[in-house]
C-alpha cells in the first residue's frame, strides 16, 4: 500500500478550493480565485507563500528569467491555479518544473472550470 504525499496538508488545501469554489462559482478569472484562496489561507492559519520566485540553474549559471509558482503552501506544496476550459500536458509540465526548481515533492495542479472545480496532485 503506497503512502499519499502531505495526506493532511492536502486534504486541508483542497478544503479551501472547494469553499472557494462553493463561494465564488466559476467564471472569474485566475487573479479573483487566487485573491480568495489567499484570504482563505489567512483565515484559517495555513502558511503560504504567494507568487514565490524561484531561480532556475543551468549549467551552474542562474538564467535570467525566474518561475513564479502561484502558491507555496506548508513550505513544501506547490499550488497552481488555472481558470481554463481544460488542463493539459502543458500545465502538469509547468507543475513538473515548479518542483524540480523548488525542491517540493507535490504540486497540486487547480482548475476553476465553468462547470466544476477539477484538481489533481503532482508527485517528482
Amino acid at each position: 500500500m503506497s503512502r499519499i504525499a502531505y495526506k493532511d496538508e492536502s486534504y486541508e488545501i483542497v478544503g479551501v478550493l472547494f469553499e472557494v469554489y462553493n463561494n465564488l462559482g466559476s467564471g472569474f478569472s485566475e487573479i479573483v480565485y487566487k485573491d480568495a484562496i489567499e484570504h482563505e489561507f489567512k483565515l484559517r492559519n495555513i502558511p503560504f507563500l504567494r507568487e514565490k520566485e524561484y531561480s532556475v540553474t543551468y549549467k551552474d549559471t542562474i538564467l535570467k528569467h525566474k518561475f513564479y509558482a502561484d502558491f507555496v503552501v506548508f513550505d513544501k506544496i506547490i499550488l497552481e491555479i488555472k481558470s481554463v476550459e481544460l488542463l493539459t500536458d502543458k500545465h502538469t509540465a509547468q507543475c513538473i518544473n515548479y518542483l524540480k526548481v523548488s525542491g517540493c515533492k507535490l504540486s497540486i495542479l487547480t482548475n476553476f472550470h465553468k462547470d466544476f472545480l477539477d484538481h489533481k496532485r503532482i508527485v517528482l
